[in-house]
């Protein structure tokens, strides 16, 4: 067997999380990390696709929370990186709900209905408020209409994905941006890489980053600190593990911890939802739907909540593209990703000849995310419980002996957004690194070593960390 490779630090996982975490590292002398990640590319759930020429945003597509008292950090990273982006103005899909005979519900009777969401969605927040979470997340009974659950889908699932207050909207800003730039959202993570990582012609040429590493085992012990062991059979050591996959991940059996980890830990864990989103690109030969002013967002309103519900076209970020976009959420997107492409396109067809007559042209191509059944991601976001218990979420992000973690899922005042992950990655490498000055620190008083070996205060002597402990607060 060989030798197994030795790092001080690795991190499992190259997304918005474990980057930022390695560049905080980085940034403070800890340049002995070694970074796995289990597909061909860096970005986790930031994923660009080329789609006829125009590259689309499967994951994470809007830069969420702008405009408010505080700055918004990836907004920050975005016009570092010159990120072109497009304002979305959701105000008006409203007023843009089609019924199935193609008509387009009155103003006043739209008004109507989205009053009464927000009032139902009120008197639920109520109910969970006072501890009776079996109606969390569940549509009221009186939402019997089809514009009603249309309108209620749209506040819940798309607009508002997590109870409210959000504070990514009463911290941050409403402002939401489109990210429509051909370099795509995971631009941003490069630009990160390049401050630690050897990244010639904008490619990532640096052995400290190893992709297609599946990670299977993580035992932990007193002696070696951390050993990972991976599914091409490879063995990595490390004095200390980040974790920066997804909750559906950590609730999976993809990944299996020796010992096992405590009992507190996975009931924290496995107490978080996972939502799946799942935007469906649809590319036709010419449009046949409107666009004008305030008409990008359109909404269907269908007997079955959900169902092909909230529509986009792409003209506004990228014109002549004649590209729509449907939003199928939760138990939709599970359905659709368990049948054929094909399938998919004959229902939203049909979904879309309700709504503009049958003479519209077929979709020529179509792109369907399968975020669920991927087993390095098994879903899109977390989503925390209404007023969930702090100790609850304190235990999720507390790190088990020398292993620390990281992720969106870890952000309680973000999670589920970009700028949770990225600040979560943050958080979790100042965290390692005053872990690590405490070692330095009790290892003054330890009993000298054995003759010939090395002692611990020589290995942390290399990282260089006198005077650097102190992330700038400018990157925040």
């Amino acid at each position: 067997m060989d030798t197994p490779s030795r790092s001080y630090v690795i991190i499992i996982g190259a997304g918005v999380s474990g980057i930022s975490a390695a560049k905080v590292l980085a940034e403070n002398g800890v340049e002995d990390v070694l970074i796995l990640e289990a597909s061909d590319r860096i970005g986790g759930r930031m994923r660009k696709e080329d789609f006829r020429g125009v590259p689309v945003e499967l994951g994470a597509g809007w830069i969420v929370g702008v405009g408010g008292k505080e700055s918004n950090p990836i907004w920050e990273l975005a016009h570092q990186s010159g990120l072109r982006t497009c304002f979305s103005d959701y105000s008006h899909a409203r007023y843009n709900i089609y019924d199935r005979s193609g008509k387009i519900f009155p103003r006043g009777v739209a008004a109507d209905s989205y009053k009464r969401a927000v009032d139902s969605a009120n008197q639920g927040l109520m109910i969970q408020q006072v501890g009776d979470l079996s109606k969390s997340n569940q549509p009221s009974s009186t939402l019997m209409t089809p514009i009603d659950l249309a309108i209620d889908f749209f506040l819940h699932d798309f607009e508002m994905a997590e109870a409210v207050p959000i504070s990514t909207f009463t911290d941050l800003g409403e402002r939401e941006f489109l990210v429509a730039d051909e370099r795509g959202y995971e631009c941003l993570l490069y630009k990160m890489a390049q401050g630690f990582l050897f990244t010639p012609d904008g490619k990532i040429l640096d052995s400290r980053l190893k992709l297609n590493k599946v990670v299977k085992e993580i035992v932990q012990n007193s002696r070696n600190g951390v050993t990972v062991t991976t599914e091409d059979g490879c063995i990595y050591e490390a004095n200390y593990l980040i974790v920066s996959v997804s909750i559906g991940v950590l609730q999976s059996d993809l990944i299996s911890f020796r010992p096992p980890l405590p009992r507190w830990k996975m009931e924290a864990v496995n107490m978080v939802d996972v939502k799946v989103y799942t935007k469906v690109f649809l590319k036709f030969p010419h449009k046949f739907w409107p666009c004008g002013p305030n008409k990008e967002f359109f909404i269907y309103a269908h007997e079955r909540r959900g169902y092909y519900t909230f529509w986009q076209h792409m003209e506004n970020a990228f014109p002549g593209s004649n590209i729509l976009v449907v939003t199928l959420t939760n138990g939709e997107s599970m359905r659709v990703e368990e049948q054929t492409d094909e399938e998919t396109l004959r229902e939203a067809m049909s979904v879309l000849r309700d709504m503009f007559g049958p003479d519209i042209p077929n979709a020529t191509d179509i792109l369907v995310p399968r975020w669920w059944n991927n087993r390095f991601q098994r879903g899109s976001y977390s989503n925390y419980p209404v007023n969930p218990n702090h100790q609850v979420i304190r235990n999720i992000k507390a790190p088990v002996g020398r292993i620390f973690f990281t992720g969106e899922h870890t952000s309680e005042r973000f999670n589920g957004y970009v700028h949770g992950g990225y600040l979560a990655g943050i958080d979790t490498g100042k965290a390692l690194l005053e872990e690590m000055r405490k070692g330095m620190m009790h290892c003054r008083k330890c009993d000298p070593p054995p003759p010939g070996s090395p002692h611990k205060c020589d290995i942390q002597s290399q990282l260089h960390l006198s005077g650097k402990l102190g992330v700038q607060d400018t990157i925040l």
